[in-house]
């Protein structure tokens, strides 16, 4: 993700043109478009993960979005203390409530919460992730760490509305003595829905307590899992039937410095003992600062794959490069220590792949996944460029390929597509027959239509790119949600329509970021939105989901006057089959302001069949968006399209997206 961008506006003297504009009667009378499609000759394969999704921990994604905890700065650990609790009580008892640092004791979780109960009750509140969202109904898990040497102290649990109303009720009273922790828990049930609520425990009886990871949970995790992921953002995601999932980031594996990167290793096993950071998005922009925002590891690297695995795509983990980001500190690990790091990147496949009797698989079964995760790839460095990075990585290669030498490397080409950064790092990489080049845009949808074409002439052999962040961004003028608009989201299409045409260069790609919490976000444009309930998919959303679930198995030519269709009159297409499926796909955007009458010209020896279906994403005003009140506003429609023989007549809409399907027989 880079830090800096150019966005220029496109299409803003179209809109007042194109809203309600009667095209029906010119349709009809304008001459068809022939469009030839070459049905029964492949071009290209077309990789099964090729569509695939990217997640990075910003805008609030995971603390706070997919990881479903819902008490904020549950250990303490924040910079602050206290932040995210307040203590309510009639009058201050001095050393009442002690939060203590044990930091020789245990590095990863130093500080717990101690209470000397001994007069009037008092409450500890907090207010989660910008409010506690409650379901009227929905069971919610209480559990925490605690030790005592007497019982005496009464735990009662409380969920309240913004006007303090209880609305969810339950108690724990702590019963096991001695000097070691002990984990306890509780359920209770709502009685009404609040996005906004708080928690609150009230303390009663007398006594003296420590406490420790304080958590709540809601009872509808994804695959009821404890402590787990949020279900409607998750199958959000399932939903795609994404290819892959490249996690965790994105410039949190990079950090502001090598102190603040992500180290796996220190995000797996109990949750008690994942020692929490500063998320590096914390503060990095300073209209949209976040002092609040850390990452707990409770989402860690044993559960993205775990989420990989359940969603049906592959895991793609990227791994920090011994490089700090280089627009923040740009602090390297030097040369001769940078043996941690490489050592980190093997053991992560021994973790995923290595056997029971293998250190690294035996962590992985005690996990309770003994099965290999079948990782194939991996990243090494998220965006990093120049000499210094190259030099990181040729130790890696070295080291990662002499013990897996099948094992696929992703490589940076730095942040832009262009210029002399990206020129140095594609000739090297290419030179050195990297396996993959990552290359990353966030440009205008001006930018995005004139690089439809952009891997045509790329060398076929050799090589492959994965195009790991993309997104169009809007004029400066458009913020937040309202940027993931359908003049962005069909300008990606029609790149993608390119990305697929190309399929034997381009392998694999994914939009960026994957989800934003609409009261929390730093970053936009975003592909799913959330609050503390609801989640939604923007246009964006049911474009990549369009493409990932009709990726084919083989490209197709496809032209229009013997040439790629990659503008001509505002039109961007693609074409595969489906040989498991039997079908021919053609994906087809039309970015003009007129609809278009297009004559497909279907040749070849496949025998299609008669009736074909169109699921259509049109709506004539490009800053049109979805939200909570209207999720599928911009959408896929579908309709049914009668074929005479090997043609195929259709008017496509003015700023429309059309998958066209047609089943035949071998």
């Amino acid at each position: 993700m880079k830090l800096n961008y150019p966005v220029k506006s496109v299409f803003s003297a179209c809109i007042a043109y194109a809203i309600g504009i009667g095209y029906t009667t010119e349709v009809q009378a304008q001459t068809a478009k022939v469009i030839k499609v070459k049905t029964d000759h492949s071009i290209a394969k077309v990789q099964p993960n090729m569509w695939g999704v990217f997640f990075e921990d910003i805008n609030f994604g995971a603390d706070g979005g997919i990881y479903a905890e819902l008490i904020k700065n549950r250990s303490f650990e924040f910079a602050k203390p206290l932040m995210g609790w307040t203590i309510q009580r009639k009058k201050q008892q001095e050393g009442e409530i002690l939060v203590v640092n044990r930091k020789e004791v245990n590095t990863a979780n130093p500080r717990y919460l101690q209470v000397k109960k001994q007069t009037d009750d008092f409450e500890l509140v907090n207010e989660g992730f910008k409010g506690i969202g409650v379901k009227k109904g929905l069971r919610y898990d209480f559990s925490l760490m605690y030790r005592q040497s007497t019982p005496g102290v009464k735990l009662v649990l409380l969920l309240k509305d913004a006007n303090n109303k209880i609305i969810g009720q339950g108690s724990l009273t702590p019963d096991q003595t001695g000097s070691d922790w002990k984990k306890q828990s509780a359920s209770f049930t709502a009685t009404e829905t609040d996005p906004k609520a708080k928690f609150s425990i009230l303390f009663q009886g007398n006594g003296n307590i420590d406490l420790d990871m304080i958590s709540l949970f809601p009872g509808d995790t994804w695959k009821n899992r404890p402590q787990g992921l949020r279900a409607d953002m998750v199958q959000l995601l399932a939903d795609m039937k994404p290819g892959f999932v490249r996690f965790p980031g994105g410039c949190i594996v990079e950090g502001t410095d090598l102190a603040n990167r992500y180290q796996w290793k220190k995000t797996i096993g109990p949750i008690e003992n994942r020692q929490l950071i500063i998320n590096r998005w914390n503060t990095e922009f300073a209209n949209r600062s976040a002092p609040d925002y850390y990452q707990s590891f409770g989402l860690g690297f044993f559960e993205y794959f775990q989420l990989a695995e359940d969603i049906g795509s592959d895991a793609l983990p990227i791994l920090n490069c011994g490089m700090a980001c280089q627009f923040n500190s740009a602090e390297v690990a030097s040369l001769d220590e940078l043996d941690p790091y490489v050592q980190d990147a093997l053991d992560l496949i021994e973790f995923a792949n290595g056997d029971v009797t293998t250190k690294w698989g035996k962590m992985r079964a005690d996990l309770g996944h003994p099965k290999p995760f079948n990782l194939k790839m991996m990243g090494v460095g998220n965006e990093n460029w120049g000499p210094q990075y190259l030099e990181r990585l040729a130790i890696f290669t070295k080291a990662i390929k002499a013990k897996y030498p099948d094992f696929k490397l992703i490589n940076s080409s730095g942040t832009d597509p262009e210029g002399d950064r990206f020129n140095l790092l594609n000739t090297t990489l290419r030179s050195n027959n990297a396996d993959f080049i990552d290359e990353h845009y966030y440009r205008s949808a001006d930018w995005f239509l004139k690089n439809a074409g952009r891997y045509d002439n790329y060398p076929r052999n050799g090589s492959k790119v994965f195009v790991g962040e993309y997104a169009v961004h809007a004029d400066n003028s458009i913020v937040g949600s309202n940027r993931n608009n359908w003049q962005s989201a069909l300008a990606s299409a029609s790149l993608m329509t390119g990305l697929e045409r190309n399929a034997d260069v381009v392998q694999m790609a994914s939009y960026a970021p994957l989800f934003a919490n609409i009261d929390a976000w730093q970053w936009a444009p975003d592909m799913i939105w959330v609050d503390n309930l609801k989640s939604y998919g923007t246009p964006d959303y049911y474009v990549q989901k369009q493409f990932s679930m009709n990726k084919g198995t083989d490209v197709v030519a496809i032209t229009l006057d013997e040439k790629n269709i990659i503008g001509q009159d505002g039109l961007y297409a693609s074409a595969v089959t489906d040989q498991a499926k039997k079908e021919l796909i053609i994906k087809i955007s039309n970015n003009s302001d007129q609809s278009q009458n297009i004559d497909f010209d279907l040749e070849g020896k496949i025998k299609l069949k008669n009736k074909a279906t169109n699921e259509e994403i049109a709506n004539n005003n490009l800053k049109q968006v979805n939200s909570f009140e209207n999720p599928e506003a911009v959408s896929p429609k579908k309709s049914t399209i009668n074929l005479k023989g090997k043609k195929l007549n259709i008017a496509l809409k003015p700023y429309s997206f059309n998958v066209i399907k047609i089943p035949f027989n071998q």
